[in-house]
This record gives C-alpha cells, structure tokens and sequence, in this order.
C-alpha cells in the first residue's frame, strides 16, 4: 500500500481496532492460550481446539485484515501466547509483532500451502512497479481444498502443547477437514457448467478460488482493497465486461462498494456480493456459511445450471 492511503485507511481502522481490544476474552483457565491473526485461522483453531482452547484474534470483528495495527498489550500478548497462527506476508503489523517476540510455538499457514504470485491484473503499471516483483497473493483460503494443511498444523502443533487433548484434536480436526471437502464438492459440481466464466470483483481476493474451479477473476482493483482504479483499468473492465457478458459486478463486505457500484450502474448490470471472508460482520455467520452464500451469488452471475 503506497504511503498516501496508508493515513486514511489507518484512521478507517483504528477505532474498531480499539474497540475490538477492550473485547478481547479473557483465557479461561487451564486451556490453551491461542492467538490467532484474522478470522480464518481463528476459526481453524477454535474448531480444532474446542473447549480446550481460548482462542482470540489479533483482527477484531469487522475490522480489515490488510493493515491492521498492533497495541503494545497485543504484542505483549503474542510473546506470551501459548500458540500463535498466523500467515506470514500478509498482515505487516503481525509479522513485526513475531519478530519482535518468542511465542512458544508458531503455526504459519504459508508454510502448509504453496502460495501463488499476485497476478496484479487490476492494477495500474504505476501500482504495480510499486509492488515487489513476485509478490506473493495470501488468499489462499478462498479455496476450501487448501485448508485441510492448515487444519492438521494445528492439530499437531495443539497435541504436542498439550497431549492430553490428543483424541480431541485429532477427532475435530478430522471433522473439520471433512467439511472443507464438503464445500470444495459443493462449488466443484456448483460451478462445473455455467454459461459464463469471468466474474468481475472489486479488487482480486478470488485467485485461488477461479484458479481451483475454472474461473477467470477480473479485478477492478488488483490486490490491495484501497487502490484507485486508473480510467483506463475501469474502461478495460467495462471492455471485458460487454465481451463476456458479464452481469454483475462483485464488491465485499469491509470495504466501501462505491467504485464498484458506480460502475455497475454505468453499464447497466447488477452489482452483489463476494465476501473474501478475511473477517465477519454478522455474528450468526462463519466461513462456511458465508461461502455458501458466495457460491450462490457467483452461480447466479454465471448463469450456472
């Protein structure tokens, strides 16, 4: 992120930031104390751990993942932490904290999946000379089939803290990766004949979610949530939008749909959700409902049968 957003999206953040620190649970006694960095991981931890774990995120509640700062009191709270998850290179602030610190045990998810470069097609030429070439995209997550790795670091890393949870661990584990391969089934036969296959986002989140299902991802923005669009990025979506006839424009729940939007209603087509489920606003919601709801929405813009 260039130095004149970083300010604004700060401030944007900062408050629930705040508000999500005085929340934080207290960890019970006699369970494992567990931090994890945003909500995915969070919830492979919680699911894995059960009632043997306190689990609490370094991302509070409707906050973005992307740029979240750090109290003092959290950093404190990595160092001390009996197990921390995390995925390296995507949250700075995060990466800062561990180096600056000595958890006991470390699960980083970037080490149990393969994580791809950032194609950068929604960006401009100025935005993507300002990336490190071979950036890597961290969304790894939007593709269920990738989460049983981490599901199974977890377990691990939980037995050998705490070995009496062995059983336990390994039974939740087990359950939680049958239902990552649910889901990964759902959008396998949800999204193997549609008529249409290029889906249009406000910024490029679904890589690895177009990559696993056949899909062609066209961001308005590239990877980073809080980047302008040049004019000649939004009439080249607008241009892939009528050659593929594409009919509805995806923008998230944590950032502002403006951009995205504006633009549906300039070429007459409908606009919707796709949540990257990086954090959740409904509280009756989790990943797996939140991506259900995802793979209706895009058989509904695909035109899938």
């Amino acid at each position: 992120m260039s130095s004149a957003r970083r300010p604004r999206a700060l401030l944007a953040v900062l408050p629930v930031l705040l508000a999500g620190c005085a929340s934080q649970p207290a960890v019970a006694e006699g369970t494992v104390d567990v931090m994890a960095s945003f909500y995915p991981l969070q919830l492979v931890a919680e699911q894995v751990g059960g009632d043997r774990v306190t689990v609490r995120s370094l991302t509070p509640p409707g906050a973005e993942p992307h740029d979240v700062e750090l109290s003092p009191a959290q950093v404190s709270r990595i160092g001390g932490a009996d197990l921390v998850v995390v995925l390296s290179g995507f949250q700075a602030a995060v990466d800062d904290a561990l180096a600056q610190t000595s958890p006991a045990h470390v699960v980083d998810a970037a080490s149990d999946t393969t994580l791809v470069p950032a194609e950068h097609e929604g960006e401009s030429e100025d935005e993507h000379e300002d990336h490190e070439h071979g950036a890597l995209d961290p969304h790894f997550w939007l593709d269920p089939s990738r989460m049983p790795s981490v599901v199974d670091d977890v377990a691990a890393t939980l037995t050998e803290i705490d070995p009496e949870g062995a059983d336990l661990y390994a039974a939740n584990a087990a359950a939680l990766t049958q239902r990552f391969e649910d889901l990964d089934a759902a959008y396998a036969a949800g999204l193997q004949q549609c008529d249409v296959r290029t889906f249009v986002t406000s910024h490029e989140a679904f890589g690895y979610l177009a990559d696993r299902y056949d899909l062609r991802q066209v961001g308005i923005s590239g990877i980073d949530p809080e980047a302008e669009p040049s004019p000649a990025r939004l009439a080249a979506v607008e241009e892939i939008v009528r050659e593929q006839d594409v009919s509805t424009i995806f923008f998230e729940s944590l950032v502002s749909p403006k951009v995205a939007e504006t633009l549906a209603d300039d070429l007459g087509i409908a606009s919707a959700v796709l949540d990257p489920i990086e954090g959740l606003t409904d509280p009756d919601a989790d990943y797996f409902s939140v991506a259900t709801a995802n793979l209706a929405a895009l058989r509904m813009a695909l035109s899938c049968s």
